[in-house]
């Protein structure tokens, strides 16, 4: 099948499929005779399997790792649930940081006025050297 037709019934956009044959997600495909690139049913499938693996936010080399546990028929479930876990943390890092934020955030909006005055205490912060660049 062509790889429009692969993106179809994976979800995954061609220009994607494109991006992880050349970081080595996908295996290259064969060619038609046309010269196009001939996705297989197996292809459709590993393609779904990044597309999730991406999806819950794991990185092209985490997913590579995933694959190749999945291929590997003598794995540990341990090595897959160390990579699921590790996810899991970076997640609830993430987490924390973007509560950090709206918290920040919704304190600088409440101090604000938001009338007609020129002075604003959500700038004002902005240039306080206590929470510049690299400041929390």
């Amino acid at each position: 099948m062509n790889i429009g037709r692969a993106a179809e019934l994976s979800g995954v956009p061609s220009k994607t499929i494109r991006y992880y044959e050349s970081v080595g997600l996908l295996p290259p495909t064969g060619r038609a005779a046309n010269g196009y690139r001939d996705f297989t049913a197996q292809d459709v499938d590993i393609l779904r399997f990044i597309s999730r693996g991406r999806g819950l936010g794991f990185s092209v080399e985490q997913v590579n790792e995933l694959l190749s546990l999945y291929r590997d028929r003598e794995r540990a479930c341990s090595d897959v649930k160390r990579i699921a876990v590790s996810r899991l943390a970076d997640i609830e890092r993430k987490m924390q940081e973007l509560a950090s934020m709206r918290d920040a955030l919704q304190t600088l909006a409440q101090q604000c006025p938001g009338d007609a005055r020129p002075e604003c205490p959500i700038l004002a912060d902005f240039m306080d050297p206590v929470h510049g660049p690299g400041k929390a």
